[in-house]
Order: structure tokens, then C-alpha cells, then sequence
């Protein structure tokens, strides 16, 4: 039951033009616009070449835009349809629900992360190969966080207010949450504080794993914490209507 259910939610999402355009087709021009123009300051870069920075970043971003953002508003409009209702009354039980939705997140992901990874090859990227170990950790966690935060946020609002807000914490996340800008070129607490968001901690956790081959425990287990407090708390307010 969970494979069937999830394999339906993959082919759901791959056939939805807008979520296509969220999760692959905005973090590929990203990508390759970062990659090939001169945006980011010389500061930021230090010995590194302009892909090498930003392909660790670019594919959290991808886990944002599809374990988060396309998940809670998929979420909010099921319910406003009455999908999950009419599930709910088949034979899968309501955790199946929710762990095939976080299953089909991650061969979403895993899509993401093959299309992005030959582009950004193909653009020159040389990741360490001492850290491939660690980055895949770090994305399986990263996608059950932001799958767990996308559930919690899609499963208690309207779909309407579900729509504005999760395309309001993409836009943040994106610009100030420490994808496009490291914790350590902010300021003081600020930094220290956005490391300790998911974003940060994934971005930043993916750069230790993908530039210097290192293992970041210290991204593991925030990503680790908010996996378990948003998935607690959403099982408690996620509402079937």
C-alpha cells in the first residue's frame, strides 16, 4: 500500500506544470545563472569557483521547494477537495497517508538531485567525493524536515492562506534563511540564528559535505530536530478537511 500510494503521489506531482516549475525548473536557472554571471560577491567565494559554492545550495533549495513549498500546498488544496476524506475512509491508515507523501518527496528529490548534479558537471562542479556520503544523508534528513514542516503547514490552514504562506517562507528562506547568503556573512546573533534554521543548517551542512568533504554534525542534528518536532506536532493538528 505504501509503494502504490506513493508512486501515485510521484506521478501527481511530475504532472503538475506549477510544481514542475517550483521544485526543478527555478533552482536549474539558478543554477546555472549563478554559476555562469557575476552576482556573488568576491567575498563569498574565497578560493572556490562560482558553481562549486553554489550547487550545495541550489539543491537545498530544491529540497525546499519540493519537500515544503509544493508539498503544503498539494496538502491544502487535497484537503480542500476532500481527497484526504475520501482516503481516509479506505483501507490505508493515516500514518500511510502522510509516509507516502514524505516517500514520494523523496524520489522527487532524488530527480532533483540527478538533473542538477549533470548540469552543474557540465558547468565544471567538483565536489569532494569524501563527502557524497554525508550530502546524501543530509538530504534524506533535510527532505523528512521540510516534508514534516510542509505537512504541519498544509494540514491546519486554508488552502488559500496554505498558497500565500508557503510561497512567502520560500521567498525568505531563499534570500535570508542561508541558502543565498551563508550564516557567517550575517551579522552577529542573526547568523548564529539562521544557521539554526532548517534551510541554514541544510545549505550549509551540504557545503561541508560537497566543498570540503566534512560531515556536519552539528547540521545533522538541527535538521534531526525539526524533522521530529514538526512531524509530533503535525500529527496532532493535521485536519482530514
Amino acid at each position: 500500500m505504501l509503494l502504490t500510494h506513493a508512486r501515485i503521489e510521484t506521478s501527481l506531482t511530475l504532472r503538475h506544470g506549477e510544481q514542475i516549475l517550483l521544485t526543478l525548473l527555478i533552482p536549474l536557472a539558478l543554477l546555472v545563472g549563478l554559476s555562469l554571471l557575476d552576482f556573488l560577491p568576491t567575498g563569498e567565494l574565497g578560493s572556490l569557483s562560482r558553481v562549486d559554492w553554489v550547487t550545495p545550495r541550489i539543491l537545498a533549495l530544491a529540497v525546499l521547494s519540493s519537500a515544503f513549498t509544493g508539498q503544503a500546498i498539494a496538502l491544502g488544496f487535497d484537503r480542500r477537495y476532500g481527497v484526504l476524506k475520501r482516503l481516509s475512509a479506505t483501507a490505508l491508515p493515516r500514518w500511510l497517508l502522510v509516509a507516502g507523501r514524505l516517500v514520494a518527496a523523496l524520489v522527487v528529490v532524488l530527480l532533483q538531485v540527478v538533473v542538477l548534479g549533470i548540469v552543474a558537471a557540465l558547468l565544471r562542479w567538483s565536489p569532494s567525493g569524501a563527502g557524497i556520503g554525508a550530502a546524501i544523508v543530509l538530504l534524506v534528513l533535510g527532505t523528512l524536515a521540510f516534508g514534516a514542516l510542509g505537512v504541519l503547514l498544509g494540514g491546519a490552514l486554508r488552502a488559500e492562506a496554505v498558497l500565500a504562506l508557503a510561497n512567502i517562507v520560500w521567498f525568505v528562506l531563499l534570500l535570508a534563511g542561508g541558502i543565498l547568503m551563508a550564516p557567517s556573512s550575517l551579522p552577529g546573533v542573526l547568523g548564529d540564528l539562521v544557521a539554526l534554521l532548517p534551510s541554514g543548517a541544510l545549505a550549509e551542512g551540504l557545503r561541508a559535505a560537497l566543498v570540503d568533504g566534512m560531515f556536519a554534525w552539528d547540521a545533522l542534528a538541527t535538521l534531526a530536530v525539526w524533522a521530529v518536532a514538526a512531524g509530533a506536532i503535525a500529527t496532532r493538528t493535521t485536519k482530514l478537511t
